[in-house]
């Protein structure tokens, strides 16, 4: 009863904002004390009692001088707030030594509490035993925590490094341009200018998304430090110290584990790649510079539609040609040398062999949804075991059991951001170049490295799983 008492009077004395003693106690109008020093730096904030949020100003702030000499003879009394390390706590409510856990509670008490009606059904332990269970959690969870930093620390490493190789190769790049441009005149000036600013932006994209991941990793670095340095401080306290407020503790430990983001986008090694592919067509004529390596060069519309001579069974194509769906079970439909059997694709009307064409394709999202969208020769083979890939003529990006990737020959998967919902198809029959772009945010999804279409016609090419629909914008 005496340690209550005691207690009761320390907190009457301690001040709510640096919970301490009161040093040169001030009370406002509504009663309230603080030490002066720290209700002065609460005001410069907000002018409202940190307690019941009623407003004052600065000059309403009035000495306590009976608070200040009540706090000080305590001080001087031995009445201290901070317990010496080592010894053992006990029972606030009985006095008694904390000898036991109370599970049900997550709190030490003492042989008296456990008898009482509060934790007369509840489970208990020996506090030694409760503080080594607790303690194999904390173990567990820091060394979750140290392998973390770890494998940020080495993260952040090879960030900074491919940083670096990045920069190189830029330079590099800007090199090689300016070498080139110095051999053309007029129009090539100007295409020089239009080269130059992506790689200039890029190069300091490159330093500023460095320097924010960098500052990211570091400041998660610094917290997992700061939460290992905590719980390891905290395994070295005794039992009754490091039961007090366990639960606190252990939710501290729950820490969600860190999402490494990536360093570089592949938009920005696309748009390096895109540069070092353009310098060896600078010495071509004007016309296939213009054409070819013009950043802002034009893409044609295409108005595509779907061709029932070449759909799947299962396919269940609109009346308009515009979109698709695929069906529980396959329709009769007449046997033909072009339909698709027995994968589930279709193939548009249109048939390219020149100039750069794109359209756009509206995709569903979800984990359940499986779908491929892109281009494929007019040679691709329809029957049978088909490779569904550039090798096989056909180049598309796909959504297959949620995750997305670009049918490459050993399939890429693909980091999105945000799942698309609308995808153009860029075709560039010129430079054997298939793009994909998310149509909304305008962000790179993929692009295949050059290929020969050597001349052949290139059609626009869908594959449907299960319960999936697509649809051909207009």
């Amino acid at each position: 009863m005496a340690a209550a008492r005691v207690k009761k009077l320390q907190e009457a004395l301690t001040c709510s904002i640096c919970l301490d003693y009161f040093k040169d106690p001030a009370i406002l109008k509504c009663g309230h004390n603080f030490c002066r020093e720290c209700i002065t730096k609460c005001s410069a904030e907000s002018q409202a009692c940190p307690e019941c949020r009623e407003p004052f100003q600065g000059g309403e702030l009035q000495p306590n001088r009976q608070l200040r000499d009540v706090a000080e003879i305590t001080k001087e009394i031995g009445l201290h707030k901070e317990k010496e390390p080592g010894m053992e706590r006990v029972c606030e409510e009985h006095g008694e030594a904390l000898q036991i856990f109370c599970q049900e509670e997550e709190s030490p008490i003492c042989l008296v509490c456990q008898l009482s009606w509060e934790h007369k059904d509840h489970a208990v332990v020996p506090l030694e035993e409760a503080a080594k269970g607790y303690k194999d959690q904390i173990q567990k969870h820091l060394k979750i925590f140290r392998q973390q930093r770890e494998e940020i620390l080495a993260f952040k490493s090879n960030g900074v490094k491919e940083s670096q190789e990045l920069l190189k190769q830029t330079d590099k790049e800007k090199q090689k341009t300016v070498a080139e441009f110095k051999q053309l005149h007029q129009f090539l000036e100007e295409q020089e200018r239009l080269l130059l600013a992506p790689l200039e932006e890029i190069n300091k994209l490159i330093v500023q998304k460095r320097d924010e991941h960098v500052a990211e990793l570091s400041a998660e670095i610094s917290s997992l430090g700061e939460l290992i340095s905590e719980m390891e401080e905290k395994c070295r306290e005794s039992a009754s110290e490091f039961l007090q407020d366990i639960r606190g503790t252990v939710n501290r430990c729950k820490k969600e584990k860190f999402d490494n983001p990536g360093f570089f986008s592949l938009e920005f090694k696309q748009i390096i790649w895109e540069s070092s592919q353009r310098n060896p067509f600078l010495k071509s004529v004007i016309k296939q510079f213009r054409d070819t390596l013009s950043p802002g060069r034009h893409w044609d519309k295409a108005n595509v539609t779907l061709d029932p001579n070449t759909a799947h069974s299962q396919l269940i194509l609109s009346e308009d040609l515009k979109s698709v769906r695929r069906g529980d079970s396959r329709q009769k439909l007449p046997e033909k040398p072009e339909r698709f059997d027995p994968y589930a694709c279709v193939l548009g009307c249109e048939r390219f062999t020149s100039g750069r064409r794109c359209w756009e394709v509206e995709v569903e999202v979800g984990d359940e949804q499986c779908w491929a969208v892109g281009v494929a020769r007019e040679s691709a083979t329809r029957k049978g075991d088909i490779s569904l890939s550039s090798d096989g003529g056909i180049w598309a990006v796909c959504l297959l059991k949620g995750q997305y990737q670009a049918l490459t020959a050993s399939k890429t998967p693909l980091s999105l951001s945000s799942p698309p919902r609308r995808i153009r198809v860029c075709l560039d029959c010129v430079g054997g170049r298939v793009t994909f772009v998310d149509a909304h945010t305008e962000v790179l999804i993929f692009t295949f490295p050059p290929a020969s279409f050597s001349g052949e016609r290139i059609r626009p090419w869908l594959w449907l799983g299960k319960g999936s629909q697509l649809r051909l914008c207009s």
